[in-house]
Parts: structure tokens; sequence; C-alpha cells
């Protein structure tokens, strides 16, 4: 491995949260740098372990809401739960969570303190040495349960430095595919690199790939399938969950909207499941966790008229998704879409998948080099045949301002694309 010197000056011991963020993102000159060597050797000079059970979480999408879910059917067992996700919608503090509590800027810069003092010359991505600085909190905190989201395929994300007592995995589509491999069966086997020998494996993809299975068997991983070995059966009110801990019915559909929700919600019952020996959960807790639980920017209705909903569906995969809940709403009038993605996502795909629940599109540019131009969004457009009246605004602000002219009371307005087109509708509606 090689060592190179640290890049400029640490902060000072009066830095702020800002002055730090700016600082690790200079600290290796890639964005995104798969392998776990140099994230191992800080974690082991950092003598980071954990004392409680680890979930990690790891898919293309619904990984975000899984983690939620766990988190809040834990904590309404009475738990004291770690949280680790990303990427976060308005402020880094949500990527780490303490007691449902998001992490103070002070304890942030202690730990990412920590971290530089430890790291020497190791350099590390902006995502590892975030981390690694969650982890450093967590084995502080005196937690019963941490969950760690993976940031990017599994295999050689930064998460998967620390060994899971329960993996999941809770969908395959295509994304990353430069980093993670064209096919499902390429993905899958990234995704999978998070199973732990003789350790459960849980799969909420009702029809994972080859690899996958593949992967679990060659490690010894106890695998535990969707549909399979645990499921969700659902009605109109109740649903009812069938997993290794047995059948729990009578159970309230989650806060969190969309029919997929329930296999997220499945996925983390069955996680629990097999830790019951060690982190016993009621039905009460798993019923209130369900109703409890909150996270921002999936399939978020506002309150208000006309309906306004917010998703941060960057895929074809999670854009079908979105597509599903959408249609399965009643009582709707026209459907204004405000759209704005990054530039190295597929756009044209996810603007397909979307077309058919859409009568008029406003389009805006997101900032940095990632952001993709309007004029490249209406291009997409024209190449998914989308015909519906398409207009190009300045920013995300700006169309979501011309979509609330237009719209009738009972119309509703669909903002999505990215977690920047999210952020940016948050701010803008001063929520």
């Amino acid at each position: 491995m090689k060592i190179e010197p640290p890049s400029g000056a640490a902060p000072g011991p009066d830095a702020g949260l800002a002055d730090w963020l700016a600082y690790i993102e200079r600290q290796h000159p890639q964005a995104i740098a798969m392998g776990l060597d140099r994230v191992a050797v800080v974690r082991d000079r950092l003598g980071l372990e954990f004392a409680c059970p680890v979930i990690t979480v790891g898919g293309t999408n619904g990984k975000g809401s899984t983690c939620a879910m766990l988190e809040a059917i834990a904590a309404a067992a009475g738990y004291r739960v770690g949280l680790y996700t990303s990427p976060h919608l308005r402020s880094y503090n949500e990527r780490v969570r303490i007691d449902r509590r998001t992490a103070s800027d002070a304890s942030l810069c202690e730990a990412f303190r920590a971290v530089e003092e430890a790291r020497g010359g190791v350099p590390l991505t902006y995502f590892e040495f975030g981390t690694l600085g969650a982890a450093w909190l967590f084995a502080r905190a005196g937690l019963d349960l941490a969950i760690l989201e993976v940031g990017l395929g599994g295999r050689l994300d930064a998460v998967n430095v620390f060994d899971a007592d329960c993996s999941v995995v809770t969908s395959i589509g295509l994304d990353h595919m430069d980093l993670l491999g064209p096919t499902r069966e390429s993905i899958g086997f990234e995704k999978a690199g998070i199973f732990r020998s003789g350790r459960p494996a849980v799969v909420g993809e009702k029809d994972p790939p080859v690899t996958m299975a593949e992967h679990a068997r060659t490690v010894g991983a106890q695998w535990l399938q969707n549909g399979v070995d645990f499921r969700a059966e659902s009605d109109a009110t109740q649903w009812r969950y069938v997993g290794p801990g047995g059948a729990r019915g009578g159970l309230p559909h989650p806060a969190l909207r969309g029919s997929y929700q329930l296999d997220n919600a499945a996925a983390a019952i069955a996680a629990l499941d097999t830790l019951r020996e060690r982190l016993p959960v009621s039905m009460n807790a798993i019923r209130q966790g369900l109703v409890s639980v909150d996270l921002a920017g999936r399939f978020q209705v506002l309150p208000g008229r006309p309906v306004t909903i917010l998703d941060v569906a960057h895929n074809p995969h999670a854009a079908q998704r979105l597509a599903a809940a959408l249609g399965a709403m009643t009582d709707v009038g026209a459907t204004h879409v405000v759209f704005a993605m990054l530039r190295d996502k597929d756009i044209e795909g996810v603007a397909r998948a979307v077309k058919g629940e859409a009568d008029r599109w406003y389009l805006a540019p997101l900032p940095g080099p990632r952001g993709a131009a309007a004029q490249a969004l209406r291009q997409a457009l024209d190449a998914a045949q989308v015909f519906d009246p398409v207009e190009g605004f300045a920013s995300v602000a700006a169309a979501l301002k011309a979509a609330q002219g237009a719209a009738r009371p009972d119309d509703r307005i669909v903002v999505f694309g990215s977690f920047l087109t999210v952020a940016q509708a948050l701010d803008a509606l001063e929520i």
C-alpha cells in the first residue's frame, strides 16, 4: 500500500464541522477509491471493535428505508441503536444517529480528529473518513445494536471492514455499473460481498442473481430469501410476516409509503429475527416501529393541496417503484413532474420508467460537475419518447414554483431524480 503525506494541515482545535468536511474531502485524489486495505489499517490503529451486534445493509434501492425500519423497531424495543447512512439530504449530521438523534457538530469533529491522528499518511476518501468516524463514535456509545448502510456495492465498500452479525441485501438493480459491472449478476456478486461465514444473509430481493446465492454458499453464509425463507402477506389494512422466528400477524403497514416498503419491512424483521436470542423484539415494538418510522425523500407526501411528493429515485429500478406507487394513487388530476438528475445516471431509463404517470415536466439543472444541465435532461426525455409538455428552468426551486403555479388543487406535483433534487426542494419549501 502506497502511503502519501496528508494534503494540507489538519483543522485546529477550534475548527468547526464545515472545516473538517472541507479538509477530509481533500485527503484522497479520488472521490471513490474501492478497496479495504487502507480503511482496515486505520481501523486497526484506532482499535475499533463493536461490543454489540452489527447489521450491515446493502442493495441498490431500499437500503435507507430498511435501515430506518430496523432503527425504529429496535428503538421501540428499548435498545440503544447507532445508525450510519449515506448520503445525507441537507446536513452531514444526518449520516450518524445514536438513540435516534443526529450526531452533534462537536462529536463529529472529535471523531474526525481521532481518525486524523490515527491515519498518519494513509489517504482516505471522504466516505472512508466518515465511516471510520461514525464507527469511532459507535464504539464509545454503549450501543445495543449498530446498523451500517453500505455506501456503494459491498465487497469493497468501507463499511465492509466491519464484520456483520447479520447482512441484508435489499434489492439488485442497474446502477453504478462503471464500478460494479454491467449486469445484475455482476452487481449481485459485489453486493453479496458483505455476507459472512456462518452468519445470516437476508435477501430482500425475490429474484436475486445467481451470483449472490453462489457466493453465500462459497463463504458459508446462512441464506434467507424473501418469498422463500420469509415473506409478507398483505391485505388492504394489515399484513402478516412469516419468517425464522415464526409468524406475526395484524401488523400495520409501514409509515413509509409504497407497496414495495413491505419487502423492506419484511427484510428488517427477518434480520432482527436472526438476532432474537441476543435482541428479542416484541410484537408491540414491531408495530410501534412500523408506524413511527420516518425518512425524508422516500415517496414523502407533503400535507396540503395540490399534493406534493418528494422521492430520491435516481435509477430505473427505483423509478419503476416510484411509478407503481404513483399509479396506485386514486382521485388525482394531472401530474406535474419536477425533474433533476446527475449526468452520470441513466436519465433516459429513469424518464422512461416514469413517463406513463407524468403529464408535464419541469426540468432543472443540479449544481456541481456531476449535475446534468436542463438541456441534457431534455435530450434524455426525447430519447425516452416523452411527448408531454417539457419546460426548462434555472433551478429546482424555480421549477417547483412554476409547477405550483400551474397545478390545480386536485393535481399532484412529483419532485424526484436525486438526493440533491429533494434537498433543494425541501430548502425551497422551507421544511
